[in-house]
């Protein structure tokens, strides 16, 4: 896929065997959250994580994803990280701060430890677009923490 020849590429690793994968899902929304729960683990096992090397821990909403990714990612017990939960609009501007501040907690987390966390958090107008994007989000989660933690694993 490189137009550079004779340079090493580090191709997307999908295989999930060996990795250690924890999910951390907020329950508020919980039906979003359980479909995103369900896609995600399905396509954990399906790329070959264990179901023994996968650990789930829940939270009360999105805002508190980030402190118990931070500490999982701490923990050195995990490869790649998922973050899954649902942001609805309601009609205050809560929605903007749940949405920016869960997101950019995950994003400091990941970068300040060097793990890999896929967020899975949908931020949508309604319940009707998290219903319908919840099973296919929780699935590309589960895809971006393996890739990741392979590549990772690769360029160390």
């Amino acid at each position: 896929m490189s137009h550079c020849q004779d340079v090493c590429e580090l191709e997307p690793n999908l295989d999930g065997q060996d990795l250690r994968i924890g999910v951390v899902m907020a329950r508020f929304n919980k039906e979003v959250g359980e479909g995103l729960l369900s896609g995600c683990c399905q396509e954990l096992l399906r790329l070959g994580v264990a179901p023994e090397h996968v650990t789930l821990a829940t939270v009360p909403g999105a805002l508190e994803l980030a402190l118990v990714l931070q500490t999982m990612a701490q923990s050195g017990r995990f490869d790649g990280l998922v973050a899954i939960g649902a942001v609805i609009r309601g009609e205050t501007y809560h929605f903007e701060i749940v949405s920016n501040e869960s997101a950019r907690g995950i994003t400091d987390v990941q970068l300040a430890t060097g793990i890999p966390i896929a967020n899975g958090v949908l931020t949508t107008e309604n319940d009707d677009q998290a219903l319908v994007r919840m099973h296919q989000k929780g699935m590309e989660a589960a895809q971006a923490t393996v890739e990741m933690a392979n590549l990772l694993k690769a360029i160390k």
